[in-house]
């Protein structure tokens, strides 16, 4: 009878929900600050007389810290424990959002807006692992994926902001920051209560510990559900004692060596190509819109409408993940995306815009509720947080690449061409997912791993 069998067999209930809420709004927060600032791009245009490369380089300044705070997060997160990292990211972001907001200049802002994704991607890597390791396997991709889907509050918060606060108000766009770093104050709060993963502290060889944090667990899930829990599988597998001690050079020959290299590739490419989609689109659809005639406070009210759609693309995505498996559902997801796009390339009336933006933000954020539920479930304990970091981090490359790439290309390739580039390189994602994808659902992460865990052992 092992802890990790103990914590696989408990019913989904009040505890887990309550870690989905706190790790939920974490995402919430970390969408918000990502997506206001497609709002915020006219505003400091007209601030400080700014070209369309450098709103470009804007655009790319949060994916930019993302990439470096994914890195950062996944090595601490598997040296020190993902609850730290959490805690410590928040307090980053949270601050630098604050200067951010009072920047005197465009080098001030955008030396802030670098620093604050840093903070925002070290903590949206470590949400989806640290989570994924309390939640037992048949319930797995639909609980990531629901998590992921609080992004899309974020984004629609965002929108509201945008409509309501950056448009009307001279300092809109100031203020508009501040309101995405206040509540994120409140959550370190929250954070306080949280337990450290029992798979990590296992890892670590700190026993008790992980037997303090089941036992809790247990007693509060029976508590809420006023049953007797289930028994204890004994076919359970159980993790390897040994655990390596990670550093970036000995993480990355681990992740490309022979019995991961698969993973590793598919994973990368996957985040990758949503990642650099979804910016593409998100960064550069309100400027699009005002720069196609239509005027900004319309443009703003139409991106909420393209935001609304992120809801049911997420949760729509998280229930089908238990049904189609992750990989099925990311190939199925890629390529309504890729679809959407093509038609968005195709429109030219603010109306038919819309509703194909929409679609598209539809099929984008579902990739994204499979891709989170996905990439924790295909490395081991040991190095789980850091294959997710780093997975996130080279996806980060795409979000950077984007908005600059489609802000210098609009003049010369048109709204047409930007969106024909978005869906070749989605049609790659598709053909790299379904042929060298793997099957993960109702398969427990010990399952999953444990050959690549005892390959790293020896």
């Amino acid at each position: 009878m092992t802890l990790l069998a103990r914590l696989d067999r408990l019913p989904l209930s009040r505890p887990h929900y309550l870690l989905l809420l706190i790790g939920g709004l974490g995402y919430t927060f970390d969408g918000m600050d990502s997506a206001v600032v497609a709002f915020l791009l006219p505003s400091a245009q007209e601030e400080w007389g700014l070209s369309n490369g450098q709103l470009g380089i804007i655009g790319s300044a949060t994916p930019f810290g993302f990439l470096f705070g994914a890195t950062i997060a996944g090595l601490l997160g598997d040296r020190i424990g993902r609850k730290k990292v959490m805690m410590y990211a928040l307090a980053f972001y949270a601050f630098f959002s604050v200067i951010a907001a009072f920047a005197p200049n465009y080098e001030v802002f955008l030396g802030s807006r670098v620093l604050a994704g840093a903070g925002a991607g070290a903590e949206s890597a470590i949400i989806a692992p640290f989570l994924s390791e309390f939640v037992p396997a048949k319930r797995r991709g639909w609980f990531i994926g629901a998590l992921a889907g609080f992004f899309s509050f974020g984004f629609v918060m965002a929108a509201l902001l945008g409509r309501f606060v950056v448009q009307p108000f001279d300092d809109g766009w100031r203020i508009a920051q501040l309101v995405t770093a206040l509540p994120i104050v409140m959550l370190l709060w929250w954070r306080r209560s949280l337990p450290e993963s029992p798979r990590f502290l296992l890892q670590q060889g700190r026993t008790a510990e992980a037997e303090q944090v089941v036992a809790d667990l247990e007693r509060r899930v029976e508590l809420a559900t006023n049953q007797p829990l289930p028994p204890v599988p004994e076919t359970a597998v159980a993790p390897t004692a040994k655990a390596p001690k990670v550093n970036l050079f000995s993480a990355l020959r681990f992740l490309w060596s022979p019995i991961m290299a698969r993973r590793t590739a598919v994973i990368w490419l996957v985040w990758f190509v949503i990642t650099f989609s979804y910016y593409g689109f998100f960064t550069w659809i309100p400027t699009l819109l005002v720069q196609r005639g239509i005027e900004t406070t319309k443009s703003f009210e139409f991106s909420i409408i393209i935001y609304l759609a992120q809801i049911p693309g997420y949760f729509s995505a998280a229930w089908l993940s238990e049904r189609m498996d992750r990989k099925n559902t990311i190939a199925l997801y890629l390529a309504g995306s890729a679809v959407s796009a093509f038609w968005l390339s195709q429109m030219d009336s603010p109306v038919t815009i819309t509703i194909a933006g929409a679609v598209l933000s539809f099929f984008l954020n579902g990739t994204y509720a499979g891709v989170y539920s996905y990439t924790p479930e295909v490395f081991p304990t040991w190095i789980r947080a850091t294959g997710t970091g780093l997975s996130s981090a080279f996806g980060r490359i795409g979000s950077i690449l984007a908005p600059t790439i489609i802000g210098v290309s609009a003049a010369s390739l048109g709204f047409a061409g930007v969106f024909g580039l978005t869906t070749a390189v989605l049609v790659i994602g598709v053909v790299c997912v379904v042929v060298f994808g793997l099957a993960t659902a109702g398969r427990s992460l010990e399952e999953l791993t444990e050959p690549t865990n005892e390959e790293a052992a020896k």
